[in-house]
């Protein structure tokens, strides 16, 4: 197979690789997970809900 072409010249595609590698970028990262997201959304709502009922029946009477 052909090499990729780039259009830059090796030394800055040796900074590039050397900046992917590093850093941020080199961590790795925990799968996305929509359904653990959506649990603790629901969790922070519920708890608003309770918190502005209290607040509606002690501080409002």
């Amino acid at each position: 197979m052909e090499e990729t072409q780039t259009r830059l010249c090796p030394e800055d595609q040796a900074r590039v690789d050397r900046f992917i590698t590093t850093g941020t970028n080199a961590n790795e990262r925990n799968r996305f997970r929509p359904l653990k997201l959506m649990f603790w959304l629901a969790v922070i709502i519920v708890m608003l809900g309770i918190l502005s009922r209290l607040i509606g029946v002690f501080v409002l009477g």
